[in-house]
């Protein structure tokens, strides 16, 4: 059930900046040929001239469901499938207009549901094929400030596990990649934030060999972050208090202060 990408069509969300940009480099020096899409038409077509052939460009706003619709219809046939778009979401639900909340939920957790619902019951049919869903350590440990980010991160997990199982035995395998607080480029980078000392970072390029690895292997769930915040991970499934109680002593309330109040403009 392994991916190998050489010649392989890859469909990748979310590419035009931070993670997506190293992910779409790495696949394309596997090999792959690959769909971009995201909203920014003039990054996509930068990294299309960057990376030169096998590439197509696809603008789409996931917060529209037609956009939706016919980015699923362009790449029907596609072999991989790789969802990374997403918002931010951070911030106290009293900070939310609807309007942002059902966008947040929409370009999060709705539109990695229907592009794996449109393209997963070819890929069983042919025998062959891998969705991959990017989540966050924040799918695995909630905190203050990030209940609408959380919620979508939690639900594209259970999609995924549950997806997984459905595809068992198809030749189609399903992989969750779970980043923490990535470094260079992203929702973290981009908020000019520091962490407090002994927070570690981890880079776009880790992330994008995560992606790879999943492919390769079929892992079910890859961790993308420090021992430490793995292990809080864990923890949280079994004393999610526990856990809490640490986030509150370690400052995470003021992390998610600063952190919403720099990506507010992103919701």
């Amino acid at each position: 059930m392994s991916v190998l990408l050489e010649g392989q069509s890859v469909l990748l969300t979310g590419a035009s900046g931070g993670i997506g940009t190293a992910i779409a480099k790495a696949l394309h020096d596997r090999g792959a040929a690959l769909i971009v899409s995201g909203r920014n038409s003039a990054a996509l077509t930068a990294l299309r001239s960057e990376l030169g052939e096998r590439v197509e460009v696809f603008s789409a706003d996931l917060a529209k469901k037609a956009d939706v619709t016919r980015l699923a219809a362009r790449a029907s046939a596609v072999d991989v499938l790789i969802a990374n778009a997403a918002l931010p979401g951070s911030g106290a639900i009293e900070t939310f207009s609807a309007r942002e909340v059902d966008r947040a939920i929409d370009v999060n957790l709705r539109a990695p549901i229907q592009l794996a619902r449109a393209l997963a019951p070819a890929m069983a049919q042919r025998g062959r094929g891998h969705l991959v869903f990017i989540s966050s350590i924040s799918g695995k440990v909630a905190s203050a400030g990030g209940s609408i980010y959380s919620a979508t991160k939690f639900g594209l997990r259970g999609f995924a596990l549950g997806l997984r199982e459905d595809l068992h035995g198809t030749g189609v395998g399903v992989t969750t990649v779970f980043p923490g607080f990535i470094s260079g480029a992203g929702m973290w980078a981009d908020t000019g934030l520091t962490l407090r000392r002994g927070v570690g970072l981890r880079t776009p390029e880790q992330v994008a060999e995560a992606v790879l690895r999943g492919l390769e292997r079929n892992r079910a769930e890859i961790d993308v972050a420090p021992v430490a915040m793995r292990a809080a991970a864990l923890a949280a499934g079994v004393a999610p208090s526990m856990i809490a109680a640490l986030q509150r002593r370690l400052g995470s309330r003021e992390i998610a202060a600063a952190l919403a109040s720099a990506q507010r403009s992103k919701r």
